[in-house]
C-alpha cells in the first residue's frame, strides 16, 4: 500500500481589512475624518446654528419712562391727600401756622369782644383795632381802596361782617402801596386805607386777628387773607356793600343817638 505524497502545506489566507469593513484595526487619521459633511457633493448634514448675540447693556429707556409715570402718580396722590387734609383744617389753625399772627380772641378781653353799636368817637384796645363796640354803619368793603384814613368805628363794623382790612403806614412808597392795592381792589369783603401812626409798614386784620409786617410783598399777607377772609365773620352772611364810602374820622353825635359826621353821609345803617 503506497502512501500518498502530501501536497503543499495549506497556508491560511489572510483577509485584508479595508476602511469600510468595520473589522480589525481602525483606520488611522484625524478624529472625525469619517463624519459626513454638508459640503457640495457630500451627504446632507445638520445646518450650522447661528449664535445669538446677547447685548451686555440694558435698555433703560422704557424703565425710565415707567419710573417717571410712577413718580407722577405718587405725586398726584400725595398732593390729593395733602389738599384734602389742608381743606379739612379749620381756618383758625391755618392762621396759627402763620408766624407773627396775634390771636386776640384767645385773650377773652371783654372790650375786644364787645359787639354793641355806639355812636360817636370810640377808643380801641389795639391799633389798628380788631374788634370792639362800633358804629351802626359799616365801611364799604367790596374791594374798596381808600386814599385817606377812614373812621375806626366804621372799619370795625366791616370786620364784624367778615372783611379783611389792609392798612399801611402813611407815606409808604407808591410801589409798595400798589402791591397791596392789587390784593384788595375789586375783591369783595376786602378794603384798604392808610393808617396814622402805624408801627409797621403794613397791618392786616380781621375780627380778633392781626398780622403786621414791614414788607408789602410778604407772602404771609396772602396766607392771612386766604385763611381768614369771610371765615372770621361774626355775622355770617352780613353784607359788605351799601356801607359808608367816605373818609375821615367820626367827629360828633347828636343827642338822639344818630351819628352826625361827614363819614356817614349817604350811608345806610348796618346790623
Amino acid at each position: 500500500m503506497s502512501m500518498s505524497t502530501p501536497g503543499p502545506e495549506r497556508v491560511p489566507s489572510t483577509v485584508k481589512v479595508g476602511k469600510t469593513t468595520g473589522q480589525g484595526k481602525p483606520p488611522t487619521g484625524k478624529p472625525g475624518a469619517n463624519r459626513p459633511t454638508a459640503g457640495k457633493g457630500g451627504k446632507k448634514g445638520r445646518k450650522p446654528v447661528t449664535p445669538v448675540k446677547v447685548s451686555g447693556s440694558r435698555n433703560w429707556g422704557p424703565i425710565a419712562v415707567a419710573g417717571a409715570v410712577v413718580l407722577i402718580a405718587v405725586g398726584i396722590i400725595g398732593y390729593g391727600v395733602y389738599a384734602s387734609v389742608q381743606g379739612s383744617r379749620d381756618w383758625t389753625d391755618k392762621l396759627a401756622d402763620i408766624q407773627g399772627v396775634v390771636n386776640y380772641r384767645a385773650q377773652k378781653n371783654a372790650t375786644l369782644d364787645d359787639r354793641t353799636h355806639k355812636d360817636g368817637a370810640l377808643t380801641y384796645v389795639t391799633s389798628p383795632p380788631v374788634g370792639g363796640a362800633h358804629n351802626p354803619t359799616w365801611q364799604n368793603c367790596m374791594g374798596d381802596v381808600y386814599s385817606a384814613p377812614i373812621a375806626n368805628e366804621h372799619a370795625v363794623h366791616s370786620l364784624e361782617h367778615g372783611a379783611v382790612w389792609v392798612t399801611y403806614k402813611q407815606g409808604l412808597a407808591a410801589d409798595q402801596v400798589a402791591v397791596l392795592q392789587k390784593k384788595v381792589e375789586g375783591k369783595d369783603y376786602m378794603f384798604m386805607s392808610p393808617f396814622a401812626g402805624l408801627d409797621k409798614n403794613v397791618s392786616v386784620q380781621v375780627w380778633g386777628y392781626q398780622y403786621k409786617t414791614d414788607d408789602a410783598n410778604d407772602k404771609a399777607i396772602d396766607d392771612f387773607i386766604a385763611a381768614a377772609r369771610l371765615k372770621a365773620s361774626m355775622e355770617p352772611g352780613a353784607a359788605c356793600s351799601s356801607g359808608n364810602t367816605t373818609t375821615g374820622p367820626i367827629t360828633a353825635a347828636t343827642s338822639n343817638g344818630a351819628s352826625m359826621d361827614s363819614a356817614t353821609t349817604g350811608s345806610t345803617s348796618g346790623s
